[in-house]
């Protein structure tokens, strides 16, 4: 095992240039241990914590070059994509710590069906399914579910940036979303998956793994569609707040709920990989429906959230470069309490909204002017996701622009803080939910 010297002030690469990636290189710019920050390919805002190179976040050869070039010590990876190309391990081969899964253990994401594997060797709960090749198939069986249940989910077995499920709440419905999912994915033959439709409010849950040990985040919860009320359609998620109550009643009660969590969820997760061969070192997602039955797995991730992260990192009370290393280095066990055992700011609450290009997700134009406030008040931050500068002003350059996100000692604080910003953010024709923590 590797040992970290607490002395050293490491260089860090960040890859990818979404609100997550901001919101990470932000985190750890606070560090007083931190050398350089480097961004492949960044944005704007990251720009202005960190020195961004024109590198994509899946060329493997540029980025491994990247780090070997600019004496990255460490490497932080932000999405999904890379990871399941083989990122982490192209980085492990030349000798470059890395925090993220090898593309092994990334197929918790990148093959819904592998996960449903894991989770049932490890005794995980989750959701029923079936997987088909066939579309026919596939088609009849979601009728069949949707009918004898009133609704059904639907499910492309590979990577889709958030956009590969579908709730259905009829046979037609249903029907309709095979075909959809079967046209995204049909160049990749990805199998579909025909998933029982659980009941019951989400939550997110992350944690930070070594292979062996883990140290959770509080929880959140993501609001994923794009209209108010939770309608409309998927998207990559359209705010989020942290932490997310879990149960009804005392906050007491939530911190148990999320020890049960970390011991009947997490915990199996990581074991089982372990014991597969494929240890999973970097952050494990879990996406939870908090059902009458107890919490049960709606998909896992191989990364950090997007927005989630935005929402939870300001009330982790540990150097999150500490975090990162300990994990990358297999020491996570000597770290402090993590949030199921009360190790971070219970008494703060964040929200995060996602402003975006008017159409998201569906066509929108780019370029957009945005102003944005200056000074914020204090206790929000924004977290540029798909901007860009145009002749050095700010423009949208993406379906999700900005997340804002406000701190306070009161979910309804922090909302009306997060808010107020919004509505100050010169943006024309921005959408954005108008409900995030109020449902």
């Amino acid at each position: 095992m590797t040992t970290r010297n607490p002395s050293s002030r490491p260089n860090v690469l960040i890859v990818g240039s979404g609100g997550r990636e901001h919101a990470i290189a932000w985190r750890l710019a606070q560090s007083p241990r931190i050398g350089r920050i480097f961004a492949a390919p960044g944005n704007p805002g990251i720009g202005r914590l960190a020195a961004c190179a024109p590198v994509g976040a899946t060329d493997v050869a540029g980025l491994v070059k990247l780090a070997r070039e600019a004496a990255c010590n460490l490497v932080v990876v932000g999405p999904e994509a890379p990871l399941a190309a083989g990122l982490a391990d192209a980085m492990r081969a030349q000798g470059i710590t890395v925090f993220g899964p090898s593309a092994a253990a990334a197929r918790i994401e990148s093959s819904k069906h592998y996960a449903k594997g894991v989770m049932a060797r490890a005794g995980i709960p989750t959701a029923h399914c079936e997987a088909f090749t066939d579309l026919g198939r596939a088609r009849d069986a979601a009728r069949a579910v949707a009918r004898e249940a009133g609704g059904v989910v639907v499910k492309l077995d590979c990577l889709a940036a958030g956009k590969g499920v579908v709730v259905a709440g009829s046979p037609e419905e249903a029907a309709r979303a095979v075909d959809e999912l079967g046209a995204m994915g049909g160049s990749q033959g990805c199998k579909i998956l025909v998933e029982e439709r659980l009941a019951g409010p989400e939550a997110s849950v992350m944690c930070l793994s070594d292979g062996v040990d883990i140290w959770v985040l509080p929880p959140a919860r993501d609001h994923k569609r794009a209209l108010d009320g939770d309608q409309g359609p998927n998207t990559g998620g359209m705010g989020a707040v942290a932490p997310a109550r879990l149960v009804a009643d005392a906050m007491l009660a939530d911190r148990a709920m999320l020890a049960a969590i970390e011991r009947t969820i997490l915990r199996p997760a990581i074991e089982q990989m372990a014991a597969e061969g494929t240890p999973f070192v970097g952050a494990l997602f879990a996406g939870l429906m908090l059902t009458s039955e107890g919490p049960k797995v709606l998909e896992f991730n191989c990364r950090l959230g997007d927005p989630e992260t935005q929402a939870v990192l300001p009330l982790v009370d540990v150097d999150l470069l500490d975090l990162v290393e300990a994990a990358c280095h297999g020491q996570l066990g000597r770290v402090g309490a993590s949030a199921s055992s009360g190790g971070v700011h219970y008494g703060l609450h964040s929200t995060c909204v996602v402003m975006a290009s008017l159409g998201y997700p569906g066509h929108y134009e780019m370029g957009i002017p945005i102003c944005v406030p200056d000074p914020l008040p204090t206790g929000v931050t924004l977290f540029h996701a798909g901007t860009a500068l145009d002749d050095g002003k700010l423009v949208s350059a993406g379906g999700r622009v900005i997340g804002v996100v406000g701190v306070a000692s009161s979910a309804a604080e922090s909302r009306r803080l997060t808010y107020d910003v919004v509505g100050r953010i010169g943006f024309e024709g921005a959408h954005y939910r108008r409900d995030i923590g109020a449902i």
